[in-house]
């Protein structure tokens, strides 16, 4: 009886220096992100005005301007982005949960798995090869569908690993209530799983918001307002990329500004799909 007390305690200490040790590295982790957080906001505060949004970007040697093209731009490439790949990835994910018998389902996964591990450099390398080069010009299309590809591996798992949680009994009672499989699926599973997916959406879009690489080969960027996908666009990414290596001060102010502005909206989306799931 004493021996097994003695185990217990032994046990219990354990579980605590674990779990204390645990909680010290998980905190130490917050360092580096407020460090990060206190430069870019000490720097980029002050810039980050009213004119930063209404404003298109000053001349070299001109004080003031703005990133509204910048901004635009990168909503717009986005957009486009989830446009392709939301649905797409939602397709894979049901295929992965529904078919894991099919004979291409484990390429399938694999496929997904490759694709979520690849440098974002080498997408922008393929999207270049496959669209800029054979249209003979930079587009903001290209970049939407380099960035689709990023996208696509993170909602074709939130997808899968969503599904896998739904009970095979609320299936059933679909079927019991007369619903083929593709009514169940579309009415009753993908609804039941919906906060699981837009997580995986929203960690995706935070994702490929502040990418660079990717731009820099398909969307080139562009100075003035661009609403034509087809033709080269600007986005924040490209813009701090440019302004942050030039020698005029006054773009290292937009470039701050702008650095601010995407940790602003990835914070934000972070938090939201963080609650999403709740």
């Amino acid at each position: 009886m004493k021996q097994n007390k003695t185990n217990l305690e032994q046990r219990l200490l354990k579980n605590k220096i674990f779990y204390e040790t645990i909680k010290v590295f998980s905190y130490a982790l917050l360092i580096p992100l407020a460090l990060i957080l206190f430069y870019i906001i000490k720097n980029g505060i002050a810039y980050l005005n009213i004119d930063f949004f209404i404003k298109m970007p000053a001349p070299v040697g001109e004080s003031g301007g703005g990133a509204l093209n910048a901004i635009i731009g990168s909503f717009l490439i986005v957009g486009v982005s989830g446009l392709i790949a939301i649905p797409l990835g939602i397709l894979i994910g049901v295929f992965l949960a529904e078919f894991k018998e099919h004979k291409i389902n484990n390429l399938t996964r694999l496929a997904v798995e490759t694709l979520q591990g690849i440098p974002s450099i080498i997408y922008g390398i393929v999207a270049y090869a496959w669209f800029v080069m054979p249209f003979g010009k930079f587009s903001g299309i290209s970049a939407s569908i380099a960035l689709a590809l990023m996208m696509l591996p993170m909602v074709a798992k939130a997808t899968e690993e969503s599904l896998k949680m739904i009970p095979y009994t609320l299936k059933e009672a679909s079927y019991a209530l007369g619903a083929n499989y593709y009514t169940t699926i579309k009415k009753v599973i993908l609804p039941s799983c919906h906060k699981g997916i837009t997580s995986g959406v929203l960690i995706g879009i935070s994702r490929i918001l502040g990418e660079t690489a990717p731009l820099l080969f398909t969307a080139f960027g562009n100075a003035f307002l661009n609403f034509n996908m087809a033709k080269p666009i600007n986005a924040l990414p490209l813009l701090i990329y440019n302004y942050a290596s030039s020698p005029y001060q006054e773009w290292h102010q937009i470039a701050w500004a702008s650095s601010l502005f995407l940790i602003i909206i990835v914070l934000g989306l972070s938090i939201i799909a963080k609650n999403v799931i709740k």
